[in-house]
Order: structure tokens, then C-alpha cells, then sequence
């Protein structure tokens, strides 16, 4: 059962973990991209909630068939770390809230959840051998 529950949920709480620790980061502590520092971090902000919804739509659907309302309440879920995490962030020095970093975060939700219903709508149409 223990097993079970860390294979389930397991991915999700290491990627918040990972973005908890990124988010404490002072401002100071962040590196510079040069010209391609506003890309880099939004990109990075994309790519971690998508791998973050992604996580809690494995959790939510223990290896079924993925449904609208799993798929909602994993972006959900996802939405709801994004808010904590910019609250989290606003007491951290030289960083403070961002509803666009919100808004980038909810895009990568939504990017997660459809890659992840893709990529297994794709895998269970494929022929058996």
C-alpha cells in the first residue's frame, strides 16, 4: 500500500519540492541569462508546472483511463501550489508575487494535462503485438 502510494504520488511532491527550493532562492542567488533571462525563467516556470500537472494527473488517475475531471483537478491542484508558491515567494529577499508568473504556471498546467491525455491516448490506440 505504502508502495503503491509513493508510485502514485511520489513524482508530484518531488517536483514541488524542486520548485519549493527554486522559489526560497534570494534574487541574488539567481543566475543571469543575459538577453534570454525573461525566456529562461518563464520557460523554466512552463516546464515545471506542465511536469507538476503532469504528476498530479498520475497521482489522481492511478493508471485508468484519464478523465475531464482528473484532468481538471490535476491543472487545479496545479493552479493552487502556483498561488502558494508566489505567496511563498513574496517573503523571500529581492523576490515578490507575480500573477503573470501565476498565469505562465496555469499555461504549463494546461500544457502538461494535454501532453500527458495525448501521449496515452496514442499509446493505448497502438496496435498490441
Amino acid at each position: 500500500m505504502v508502495k503503491s502510494w509513493v508510485f502514485r504520488w511520489g513524482p508530484a511532491i518531488l517536483v514541488m519540492a524542486i520548485i519549493f527550493a527554486a522559489s526560497a532562492s534570494a534574487k541574488a542567488d539567481l543566475p543571469d541569462f543575459g538577453v534570454w533571462d525573461l525566456f529562461a525563467k518563464k520557460g523554466g516556470h512552463l516546464a515545471g508546472y506542465a511536469l507538476l500537472a503532469a504528476a498530479f494527473l498520475h497521482g489522481l488517475n492511478n493508471g485508468r483511463r484519464i478523465t475531464r475531471l482528473q484532468s481538471v483537478a490535476a491543472v487545479c491542484l496545479a493552479l493552487l501550489y502556483a498561488t502558494s508558491d508566489e505567496w511563498h515567494q513574496s517573503f523571500v529577499p529581492g523576490r515578490n508575487a507575480s500573477v503573470t508568473d501565476v498565469a505562465v504556471d496555469a499555461a504549463g498546467a494546461v500544457i502538461g494535462v494535454t501532453v500527458m491525455c495525448w501521449t496515452r491516448a496514442c499509446v493505448s490506440a497502438r496496435p498490441r503485438s
